[in-house]
């Protein structure tokens, strides 16, 4: 396995971003529609006590900005937190791309609120509304994506004092052929109420039709020693 992905990593480091076309890898960290594309992402995830279905859509408003917005319905099949989760609509500007440094860094800013929703799905179960801003810079490579965020958080709602928490989430992303995608995360949150700091490992796989990507995903957290696993259809148009 060491071999393998050895192999790979020289593979990517030796070739550059633009001798593939990236246009289309949806599930690339770094993906980022061009002016005018859609994208649509459903899911359906499944967690220790339930089912989450989710849409996500965002629109290229220009070659570097993209907004869009995402909401998902939970079902629990062991309590009452059942129902539409907040409303996230946010945006994506990308400050810097491949082509404008030596470095081939690219580097983007994200903003966003969500709002709304029911009471039993809230998270934290007292957010009403929250805000958050972040920082995403990665490099892209022929076979292979770095990145990594950071993506702070503030919630205002019933405390005297509010909440706020931080996101810090590495990345890598591989292209192990024309059509097949695997990639790996690592989710590290600090909160200012601890009860709701995080630690979580992500897997994904993807295969490529065109325009489409059929993803399957697993998820362990460390702090509420949970996993969840899901499955999900990219289509960009």
């Amino acid at each position: 396995m060491r071999k393998i992905i050895g192999a790979l990593l020289v593979c990517c480091v030796c070739s550059s971003a633009q001798a593939v076309d990236l246009s289309h890898d949806t599930s690339d960290p770094l993906f980022m529609q061009a002016r005018t594309g859609v994208l649509s992402k459903t899911s359906l995830d499944y967690f220790s006590t339930g089912l989450r279905l989710g849409q996500d859509l965002s629109y290229g408003l220009t070659d570097r900005f993209v907004f869009g917005g995402r909401v998902h319905y939970q079902q629990d099949f062991d309590g009452t937190q059942d129902g539409f989760s907040s409303i996230d609509l946010g945006g994506i500007y990308r400050l810097g791309t491949a082509s404008e440094t030596e470095s081939h860094i690219i580097y983007d800013v994200l903003m966003g609120l969500k709002f709304g929703g029911s009471e039993r799905v809230r998270t934290p179960d007292y957010a009403d509304s929250t805000y958050y801003v972040g920082f995403r810079l990665g490099r892209q490579y022929s076979g292979v994506t770095f990145a990594g965020t950071v993506k702070s958080s503030w919630i205002f709602d019933d405390v005297p004092r509010g909440m706020a928490f931080i996101d810090f989430i590495p990345e890598v992303y591989f292209r192990v052929s024309n059509d097949w995608r695997v990639g790996a995360n690592f989710g590290l949150r600090k909160a200012t109420n601890p009860h709701y700091d995080e630690e979580t490992l992500g897997l994904l796989v993807a295969r490529e039709y065109g325009r489409t990507q059929y993803v399957g995903h697993i998820e362990y957290a460390f702090e509420a020693n949970d996993i969840s696993a899901g499955a999900r259809i990219n289509i960009l148009f």
